[in-house]
Formats: C-alpha cells, sequence, structure tokens
C-alpha cells in the first residue's frame, strides 16, 4: 500500500471531487459486506468483522431485521443454461449441466431498505446456483468492475471517510483528503464512475465478480478466472427526468413489468488472466483483451418481494464454492465469509427477539 504524502491534497483541489466520492460512498455500500476472514479477524492488524459491520453501522439509522448492506432488494428465481464451452477452464458442474436451479437477489447499494431507488446508481445481483450432484455455486456481484482499494483494512478507511458529518450531511473533506491520498487508486474507480452508463433497470446492468477466482478443468490445468453477467436488454440510461419522476421503487417495478413480457436474460462470461495480471488486487481490472468464454445464460422468470421471497435467509457467501472453483488469495475476497455471517446472525436475532416487527410494523425482512 503507498505511504501517504506528508501532507494531505489542499481543500480547494478536493471539492470538485465530493460528488464523485459520494458515488464512491455509495460503493462502500455496495461492498459494505465483503470483508472478514473465516476466523473473525481480517489482516496483520486483527480488524475483526464485528468492528468492520460496527464501521459500515455507524453514522445511519438502524433497521433490525434487514442485511445490513444492500438492505433493498428482490428475491428471483430463475435457471441457468451452461453452454459446455467453459469446460477448458472449469470442470464444475455448473459448466457443463443443461439446466442450473437459480435463487438470487437483485439490490440497491446502502443500508436504508426504503431508499429511493434513483437516488443511487450502483446495481448488485447475487446467485445462489444448486447443480444435480447436489453442489452450490454462491456468487455476489456489483455493477462496478473493480474496487477502491484492495483490503480490508483499506475499506474500512474508506467507510469512514464517506460517512456523513452530522453537521453538514455530507463526508467531512479533511478526511476524504487523506483517504484518497493514502489510496489513490479510488482516483481510477471515481474516474470510472464519471463516464460509466447509470442504468435504468437491474435488466439491462453488466455485473462483475470484481475477486478472481481459480478454475481448475479436468485435466488439471489451472485458470485465474473473474466472471460477468452481460445483459440480453439494451442498455438505457437513466436521465435526469427520469430520476427525478421516478418512483422510489421502480427498479422493482420495471423488473416485474419486464418479466411480464418473457424472462430476463444475461450471458455468463469467463474472463482468464494473463501473465502478469493482478489475481489478489480487486482495485485493478484486467485488460479487455482477455481470453473471455460464454459459459452459459442465466435466465431469471419470476421476482417476489424480499420479505416473502426465497432468498430472505440466504447469506450469499461468495466462499461456497463448487468443485472445479477455488478462491484466490485475494484478501478481500478472503475476508468476505465472516462478516458475511455476522451479519447473517445479527439480522437473524433480531428477527428472532422481535426487534424488526417492534422497528418497522412487519413480521419478517431479508
Amino acid at each position: 500500500m503507498p505511504s501517504p504524502p506528508s501532507s494531505p491534497p489542499p481543500l480547494s483541489r478536493l471539492r470538485p471531487l465530493l460528488l464523485p466520492l459520494a458515488g464512491i460512498g455509495a460503493i462502500a455500500g455496495t461492498v459494505a459486506l465483503a470483508f472478514a476472514w473465516s476466523a473473525g479477524y481480517l489482516g496483520p492488524r486483527a480488524l475483526s468483522a464485528p468492528q468492520l459491520i460496527n464501521a459500515i453501522e455507524h453514522g445511519s439509522p438502524p433497521h433490525p431485521g434487514f442485511r445490513r448492506s444492500h438492505s433493498k432488494g428482490t428475491c428471483v428465481v430463475g435457471s441457468f443454461h451452461a453452454s459446455g464451452a467453459a469446460s477448458p477452464l472449469s470442470s464444475a458442474r455448473v459448466f457443463s449441466q443443461q439446466d442450473v436451479s437459480v435463487i438470487g437477489r437483485l439490490s440497491y447499494p446502502g443500508t436504508d431498505p426504503h431508499a429511493p431507488d434513483a437516488k443511487a446508481r450502483f446495481r448488485s445481483i447475487a446467485l445462489l446456483l444448486r447443480t444435480d450432484d447436489g453442489q452450490q455455486w454462491r456468487t455476489a456481484m456489483n455493477s462496478t468492475p473493480f474496487f477502491a482499494v484492495s483490503t480490508p483494512e483499506g475499506f474500512k478507511e474508506q467507510v469512514q471517510a464517506s460517512t456523513p458529518d452530522p453537521a453538514t450531511g455530507k463526508p467531512d473533506p479533511a478526511r476524504m483528503a487523506a483517504f484518497m491520498a493514502a489510496h489513490p487508486q479510488a482516483k481510477a474507480l471515481q474516474e470510472w464512475a464519471k463516464s460509466a452508463p447509470w442504468s435504468n433497470s437491474w435488466a439491462n446492468t453488466s455485473y462483475y465478480s470484481v475477486n478472481a477466482f481459480i478454475g481448475t478443468a479436468a485435466d488439471g490445468s489451472r485458470h485465474p478466472l473473474r466472471w460477468t453477467l452481460r445483459p440480453h436488454a439494451a442498455v438505457e440510461p437513466l436521465d435526469a427526468e427520469q430520476s427525478e419522476q421516478a418512483d422510489a421503487d421502480f427498479l422493482a417495478e420495471d423488473f416485474s413489468t419486464r418479466l411480464a413480457a418473457g424472462p430476463v436474460r444475461w450471458d455468463l462470461v469467463l474472463i482468464e488472466a494473463a501473465p502478469g495480471d493482478p489475481i489478489d488486487d480487486p482495485s485493478h481490472a484486467w485488460p479487455d483483451d482477455r481470453r473471455q468464454v460464454v459459459a452459459g445464460v442465466l435466465e431469471l422468470t419470476s421476482a417476489t418481494p424480499q420479505a416473502t421471497g426465497e432468498c430472505r435467509d440466504i447469506n450469499f457467501d461468495p466462499l461456497i464454492l463448487p468443485d472445479g472453483l477455488a478462491a484466490s488469495n485475494d484478501p478481500i475476497l478472503a475476508a468476505r465469509s465472516a462478516v458475511y455471517s455476522q451479519s447473517f446472525n445479527r439480522r437473524e436475532r433480531e428477527i428472532a427477539r422481535g426487534h424488526a416487527a417492534e422497528a418497522t410494523g412487519e413480521e419478517s425482512h431479508p
């Protein structure tokens, strides 16, 4: 990690960055549960999973019974149809079975389950694929192709820098300046956010694994992989007029309308690293000319509210992998399981104790 300069950039240079950095704050919410060691500790500084969740929760009103991030979402069901083309990269059964059952969740960034959908540009999807031999593949993907930081400690600093000051309702410029000085790779994500399309639907959004994994083929060869979901629906940007007029829940409403006309589909594309590509650093994207294989088509056929849907009580831990796929040494990927578990346990306890009903008047929540 680069050492910070002796003094942070002047605040006058920082002001033009605040709006995009608010987006990075939203990204922090988008990836908020992407860190934790299996033992509950993160990295050499012994950052614990509860400490990181506490940082995420700090400064936000409590929403008992909901996920600690991506709190607002919709359950979906469908299937994955393998093309067979991915077999040279991984022997996982999911890449050879013709019809694989899928339970998923489409979500919105942040900690507020009642936030208006037009206020954040980022989207996420989580999937559980179950093959006919009983194996599961769980993957959590974001609409950002890389992260702003490469370590759990860096993420905690990002969350803290992005937390609004109660006096202004905005992040503290000095704290954000210090974060940017210590983590220059965040600038790359900021630049991406300025030019990337702000989609008007979950259905026409591309999603990225961000982290790398290791595929093992039947011949024993090993292949560093990332994957992306590429929508069949044409990308349509959310313009300013739509943003102002959109209903608070327009993403779920739009998706239901699309499903009424037929399944919503994406190509699942595996991307193989070339020698020298960063395998264990999710803050760097791989070049566009890397080998790409269309592993199959994800087809979603129905959606239900998250309070009653099949996804409600699923922990979409991306380290639950089938034979033929394994985790890389990415510290952020290795960190995910414990915080996912901690978050799941917190909300389930809240529901069991009736705190969710007391806070919201609803019986149960995802």
